[in-house]
């Protein structure tokens, strides 16, 4: 008995030494990695959880040590944990179409899809551990961070980041009223949209020149292109024509006027018939 009630004791110690370990691993924070515009291809390897955020957001603000817990988690089992500042980083915002934050995708071989379950620790590693997410589907090729549709969004977001900046700059640093910085940038907008325009138009000459100002092909040979040598045969051809067209005319008037005088001749009057019958 004495044997039994120790063993028991040392299970129920190893048992509570488990569980102790357990939660200690489930509470550890780990380092929650940084992604920006240069460094966000990482996701197309591996497994990742990337969450956008805001330092602004109560409900960001709510998840991270969750999220910190479970980037601890994640250490060990070599699934990546990332977050996203989207007032820092606007070109991502757009390449992922951040509509609501905080928004948590799941990232794994270059597919993507959007988490859209609880924000606690235990569910992020149910996700994980139970594989949830291939009951997802994943997002369309058409709308992948790294399609071209995904990238010129991207780099629109960059732009309107850039002209907020611009802007804050000529309010904040020059003192330009808020009108004329608003006039400034149109008015820039206008001119690049000008030049723009120019450049393209004398690119498509270049590449494509009207017919008018197109010179003449020649081939290896020296000799016209069929096109062009076509066109004096043609004109040789309607000219040939026409003179025949006028000699045949010419051949003509000379049969009538030759026939004129036969026809008189061939009409003598027989005096002799005439008298006989009278």
């Amino acid at each position: 008995m004495v044997a039994a009630g120790r063993l028991r004791a040392r299970l129920c110690a190893w048992l509570c030494l488990a569980l102790a370990g357990g939660a200690a691993a489930l509470g550890k924070q780990g380092p929650v990695k940084e992604l920006s515009d240069g460094t966000w291809r990482e996701l197309l390897q591996g497994e990742w959880m990337v969450a956008f955020y805001a330092p602004w957001c109560p409900a960001c603000q709510s998840l991270r040590p969750e999220w910190e817990k479970f980037a601890g988690w994640g250490e060990d089992r070599e699934v990546n944990v990332a977050k996203v500042d989207v007032t820092e980083q606007p070109g991502l915002s757009g390449r992922f179409i951040i509509t609501a934050l905080p928004t948590i995708y799941h990232c794994k071989d270059g597919e993507f899809r959007r988490y859209q379950g609880a924000r606690t620790l235990a569910d992020f590693v149910n996700f994980i551990s139970d594989q949830e997410w291939k009951s997802i589907e994943p997002v369309s090729s058409w709308f992948g961070p790294s399609s071209f549709l995904m990238s010129s969004m991207s780099a629109l977001f960059q732009l309107s980041m850039w002209i907020r900046h611009c802007r804050g700059y000529l309010t904040e640093n020059i003192g330009i009223p808020v009108w004329g910085s608003y006039a400034v940038i149109a008015l820039t907008v206008v001119f690049s949209g000008v030049i723009l325009g120019l450049m393209m138009v004398f690119l498509s000459d270049c590449i494509c020149p009207s017919k008018r100002l197109r010179p003449p092909q020649y081939s290896d040979s020296g000799k016209l292109a069929p096109e062009s040598a076509q066109l004096p045969k043609k004109l040789d051809e309607e000219q040939e024509a026409d003179e025949e067209d006028i000699s045949d005319g010419e051949t003509e008037g000379k049969e009538e006027s030759t026939s004129s005088p036969n026809a008189v001749r061939q009409r003598p009057v027989n005096t002799a018939a005439t008298m006989a019958k009278s």
